[in-house]
């Protein structure tokens, strides 16, 4: 098939919610991070609504626009720069075209009609429809386009344009103007419903412009250069086979390509260009140019036909938007009719993984207990799934290669913390919010080769609604102490931040929480912040972002590569137990208590085992472990998953409890359309050993004029009775300047009390951690008759330009 010869896997959406659109073409549109804006367009007359489509929760919505709304247009310019959108001109009627300006400030969804300064070497632009309009940097750059020389817009004179703009932007909003720069080297030639786009060679720093095909009364399909710095216009010589002469095609730059799709091509056979009444059609061709080398690569011919629907049909004046390494196509004009009002416009909304997704970033802790983790990682985007992989430290029983019949995995493994969005307070009322799934129903199961059938974990989220404790006003500050924690392990400097002993309940507050900095408000991390999936919000200001944290259950864990220490013993980044003050042993605990522990079965094994076990595929970024799929004998050969191989059929093999007190080191990769990515760097976590407390939960900051105070709750698993709390601050030392992973730790508290006063003194020492967002760094553990247990870690979020004392 024309799929599997081109190795695409292009995937339909087929299921939404919210209003959709309806199909038109001629419409524009551009991404703000996972949302898809689309503008403009005509069917059955010309749609003046503004659409958004969110890629990771599948839900189209029209925001609730205000300002100087434009009329509806179709063939118009629409770029975006940051939040703010610009379009200009179009076709606002038949026969009528505009050359007005206007600007969308998509964090407030207003809209302004902008006025810039004509140029002073000529006359601004021309009304017109089917112009290219680029940006880079912060100018914009309009060129050709058609106009219509008749005062009459019932007598369409039309005049092809090839001229060529540049319009100044301001800063964050407005324009300055427009100018006509001067060029050297010839001018293409005037057309209409081209393309352009902007590249620039990551080893080359000189931006490129490249406008391929559009009309002039007949189709072309030439290719053409503007290098920015020097003004300086060229046709480039290129390789490969060049696409069949087109307009009303898109093009978009993913990496250092250029890919184009669709539009109308000659009816004629062998690529010749048709007179001007010649016949042409729609094409569902699909190309790129590869930027660096110039040199065309077919990928889907336009004589290849797809009668398995698993291409995207032949369309024009469609809409390709990319969001990362994802292109989405969305409706077009369909069909062979030529006649205006005899158009065919296409429903279906397409994307296609042009690459292998990204590594994720480490796996985090959030807490564990005696036979489990709670685990998380950063979101990728644009991706379908998570493998998560394990590997133990002791050697994992041989497993003889018949069937297990287990338990189903949705049993063993369900993803925490919930996707519901929260509102912060300098969020966007007018942009809904809504449960964050990633739903292509008609693709879960195409998710991985081998119709594998793995349950996809839904999510949930997990409310508190505790109470803030009163401060207590006592504060003993001194360094800390070394002590023996509940793994055995003697660390030096810092408190432990290890899994939480406790039950598996899944309101256990977390390991790691992150607060923000909000002047005289208690701050609940189990109310205040933001669970989950932060890199894909809906909101859209760019100051939002500023606020955003990732959690489950009030637990932070995005991006905490402050809390990973490295073993030189692994070529990866290994996070032993999240602590990164001090180096952890990785051998043999000597924690006279550990022969408490459940017996481990035996495994005749003499080395060290290195292989990788499959904890299952997820469909969102956080986990709980409780088991994991051992390999049938007949694998065992094999040491790890590579990059991209077939995932097993998790229904053919047997799985394995966790063990308490026992090392898992833990990575992840991403999925795709086109398969698995690279794998994380290596985590590091411990089980927990039974008898020590877990630890402080529903950490709560409340700011005040000269200190702050900090409260807890008492460990949900006490194992006894608890002696006493220790809390911590992060302070500046030398030791961060030679390693800065290296964190030190200052004890700010000592007491039975579950809340202290951190003075301001005390946070003029504060070291502020910057290895994701600005955070102050508390950590609360608990004590009881066999020892402290694991610290409860507390990033809370600074505004540096509020708080430059900090």
């Amino acid at each position: 098939m024309a799929a599997a010869a081109a190795g695409l896997s292009w995937r339909r959406v087929s299921s939404f919610t919210g209003p959709v659109p309806r199909s038109r073409h001629g419409h524009r549109a551009v991404a703000i991070r996972e949302l898809l804006i689309i503008f403009g367009g005509g069917n059955e007359g010309i749609a003046d609504e503004l659409h958004v489509y969110n890629t990771v929760t599948n839900q189209w919505f029209l925001p609730a626009v205000r300002g100087d709304i434009p009329p509806g247009c179709a063939a118009h310019g629409f770029v975006c720069d940051g939040t703010r959108i610009l379009v200009f001109g179009g076709m606002v009627e038949y026969g009528r075209y505009s050359n007005d300006l206007y600007e969308l400030q998509a964090s407030r969804w207003l809209w302004k009609k902008v006025k810039p300064q004509a140029p002073s070497n000529g006359s601004p632009p021309c009304p017109r429809l089917g112009h290219s309009f680029s940006l880079y940097g912060n100018k914009c750059y309009l060129f050709g386009g058609l106009a219509n020389e008749s005062e009459d817009s019932n007598n369409n004179v039309p005049r092809y344009l090839n001229d060529f703009y540049e319009l100044e932007l301001q800063h964050g909003s407005g324009v300055v103007g427009w100018s006509i720069p001067v060029t050297k080297g010839i001018l293409p030639s005037p057309r209409e419903s081209h393309t352009a786009i902007v590249y620039c060679r990551k080893d080359v720093g000189s931006p490129k412009m490249y406008i391929f095909g559009g009309m002039c009364g007949c189709r072309l399909n030439d290719l053409w250069e503007l290098d920015i710095e020097t003004m300086t216009w060229s046709r480039p010589e290129t390789k490969g086979t060049v696409p069949l002469p087109r307009s009303l095609h898109t093009a978009n730059v993913i990496g250092n390509k250029m890919y184009v799709f669709g539009g109308w091509v000659p009816q004629s056979a062998g690529g010749e260009i048709s007179a001007p009444d010649g016949e042409w059609k729609c094409t569902g061709s699909f190309s790129y140019l590869n930027l660096d080398t110039t040199e065309w690569i077919g990928l889907i011919s336009d004589c290849q036909e797809d009668k398995s629907n698993l291409l995207p049909g032949p369309r024009a004046g469609h809409c390709a938007v990319a969001v990362g390494t994802r292109l989405y196509i969305w409706s077009g004009r369909d069909g062979y009719r030529k006649a205006w009002n005899n158009q065919v416009c296409c429903k279906d909304l397409w994307y296609l993984d042009t690459e292998r997704p990204l590594a994720p970033s480490q796996v985090q802790l959030i807490r564990a207990t005696t036979n489990s983790f709670q685990l998380k990682w950063d979101e990728v985007p644009t991706v379908e799934g998570y493998l998560l992989q394990l590997h133990a430290d002791s050697p994992v029983p041989l497993v003889a290669g018949t069937p297990g019949t287990g338990a189903p995995e949705t049993s063993v493994l369900s993803s925490q913390g919930g996707c519901s969005l929260h509102q912060s307070l300098q969020s966007v009322p007018s942009i809904p919010y809504a449960e964050m799934k990633v739903d292509h129903p008609s693709q879960t199961n195409n998710l991985i080769p081998n119709n594998v059938r793995v349950a996809l974990s839904s999510s949930s989220k997990v409310e508190g609604k505790e109470k803030v404790a009163a401060p207590e006003n006592k504060v003993t500050q001194e360094t800390m102490k070394n002590h023996t924690d509940a793994t055995g392990f003697k660390e030096l400097n810092a408190p432990s931040l290890l899994p939480v002993c406790t039950s598996s309940s899944a309101q256990t507050s977390p390991n790691v929480a992150e607060l923000h900095d909000l002047d005289k408000q208690s701050v609940n991390p189990d109310s205040s912040v933001t669970s989950t999936i932060s890199s894909t919000q809906t909101m859209v200001t760019p100051q939002a972002v500023k606020t955003e944290s990732s959690s489950t259950n009030g637990a932070v864990v995005k991006d905490e590569t402050s809390l990973t220490t490295f073993n030189s013993k692994s070529e990866a980044a290994e996070t032993a137990y999240v602590t990164p003050s001090t180096r952890v042993s990785t051998g043999q605990t000597n924690d006279s208590h550990s022969s408490r522990a459940p017996q481990r079965l035996p495994a005749p094994v003499k080395t060290r085992d290195r292989r990788w076990y499959d904890v299952g595929i997820f469909k969102n970024n956080s986990a709980v472990v409780s088991q994991f799929y051992l390999l049938p004998e007949e694998t065992l050969n094999i040491n790890s998953k590579m990059e991209g191989a077939d995932v097993p059929d998790y229904r053919l093999l047997k799985k394995q409890d966790l063990f308490p007190g026992t090392v898992y080191r833990f990575r992840v990769a991403a999925i795709n359309g086109c398969g698995v990515g690279p794998f994380s760097k290596i985590s590091e976590f411990k089980t927990c050993i039974p008898g020590f407390p877990g630890a402080p939960s529903t950490v709560k900051i409340t700011k005040s004029v000269d200190c702050i105070h900090l409260s807890w709750e008492p460990p949900v698993s006490p194992s006894g009775n608890i002696l006493e709390y220790s809390a911590y601050l992060a302070i500046r030392s030398t030791q961060l300047q030679e390693n800065p992973s290296q964190l030190v730790f200052m004890r700010i508290y000592c007491g039975l009390k579950t809340s202290c006063i951190v003075t301001a003194a005390q946070l003029s020492n504060a070291h502020v951690d910057y290895t994701s967002r600005p955070a102050i760094v508390f950590r609360i553990s608990a004590k009881n008759e066999r020892g402290y247990g694991p610290a409860t870690q507390v990033r809370w979020l600074q505004d540096m330009k509020t708080s430059g004392s900090k």
